[in-house]
């Protein structure tokens, strides 16, 4: 849980996933569509991943990858964001967290 809180801290949107995860993908592109440079961590290219992935179920992701963090909080996975982006609310947390600039 603490590599999970530092990894998450390190920019202002970090993506954990996994590279042959096309929801993964799909939450990736809409960031980088968005204009964000998201640091993103690929679980199952880490040799601590599986380790990884437990942490992040246990923060309450219902599937591991992906989870997205936004300002270091832990925001949610693919539902939550495409809700948020849907909404409206996503571009907000961007500038918030430094994400965004326009």
């Amino acid at each position: 849980m603490d590599r999970i809180a530092k990894l998450a801290s390190e920019k202002a949107v970090v993506i954990f996933s996994k590279s042959s995860c096309c929801m993964c993908h799909t939450i990736k592109r809409l960031f980088y569509e968005q204009g964000v440079s998201p640091k993103i961590y690929e679980l199952d290219e880490d040799s601590r991943g599986k380790e990884m992935e437990r942490a992040l179920m246990r923060l309450g992701c219902s599937t591991a990858v992906p989870a997205v963090f936004i300002g270091g909080e832990f925001v949610g996975s693919s539902n939550t964001i495409m809700t948020l982006h849907l909404n409206g609310s996503l571009k907000k947390l961007l500038k918030d967290a430094g994400a965004l600039w326009l």
